[in-house]
């Protein structure tokens, strides 16, 4: 298939769909040279997309990981639903399973930011489909009132304008009349992706990034090795010390990136590429 909003792959990065019991998700893969030393499976967060995860891809693939990355239902051009409850928590954590099997398992499994909440979920629901678990950028649960105004711009709006037409109404209200407005390749495609993007799902997931539910015990239950990593500039989507604590109390890896705020998937690919290769393959 084409790339999605006319952004550029890497060399190296496939675009495919996915059919799953109940949706069509969108997934980019990078496959090694060689033999695969593992399977990973990224998942992305809040307003996110496949595409977040882009340039990471092709260096796990240089490094001997066969690297899948997927949009979740209602993202970018996966397929959306109509509702809000068809983002709930375990179904999103369902098609992390269902893309797992698909993949072949036991898949090494990671959440970036709200993607972290799903794959924790999807982790504690049946761990024997997974390897380890990296938590990047993401904390062991959220708080009321969290991401509130933002609820309130999308309910007022009705559904009818998107996350980038709200914050750039000038720019989407000369597009509506059809004049021209220049945008660069990169701008271009976070629009196109918030044009796609559901409503519903960004209602869903505000919800479950306000529960304040922790889920670390639950993962401790499971057994698996985690991996628990962010941006030494990462300071406003969870608080740092959460993060460690998490780490602490599962007694798994904590990383902290140089240089790199709430995606260092982005802003340091290959240090970021370094550190997941060595965790998916060193010994437990």
């Amino acid at each position: 298939m084409s790339p999605f909003g006319g952004l550029a792959l890497p060399d190296g990065v496939e675009a495919s769909r996915l059919l799953l019991s109940a949706v069509e998700l969108t997934a980019l893969r990078a496959r090694p040279a060689g033999e695969a030393r593992a399977t990973a499976l990224l998942v992305p967060g809040f307003t996110g997309s496949k595409e977040d995860h882009r340039v990471l891809l092709p260096l796990l693939a240089e490094r001997g990981i066969d690297a899948w990355a997927i949009s979740q239902r209602g993202q970018g051009d996966s397929q959306s639903l109509p509702r809000v409850e068809d983002y709930a928590l375990d179904l999103l954590a369902e098609d992390v399973h269902e893309v797992a099997a698909l993949v072949g398992g036991p898949v090494h499994l990671l959440g970036h930011s709200f993607g972290g909440t799903v794959a924790a979920a999807a982790a504690v629901h049946e761990p024997a489909a997974f390897a380890s678990l990296t938590l990047l950028c993401s904390g062991p649960h959220g708080w009321p009132g969290r991401k509130d105004d933002l609820r309130a711009r999308l309910l007022a709006a009705g559904g009818a304008a998107d996350l980038w037409s709200l914050d750039n109404p000038a720019l989407a209200w000369a597009l509506a009349q059809g004049e021209p407005v220049e945008l660069d390749p990169e701008a271009e495609f976070h629009r196109q992706r918030s044009l796609a993007t559901s409503t519903a799902q960004l209602i869903a997931a505000i919800d479950i990034l306000a529960d304040p539910a922790d889920v670390t015990p639950a993962l401790a239950a499971t057994g698996l090795p985690v991996l628990v990593a962010h941006g030494e500039l990462d300071l406003t989507a969870w608080p740092q010390s959460w993060q460690r604590r998490t780490a602490d109390q599962l007694g798994g890896r904590y990383a902290v990136l140089p240089g790199a705020a709430h995606s260092p998937n982005l802003e340091t690919p290959e240090a970021t590429a370094d550190l997941l290769a060595d965790f998916w393959t060193s010994p437990h």
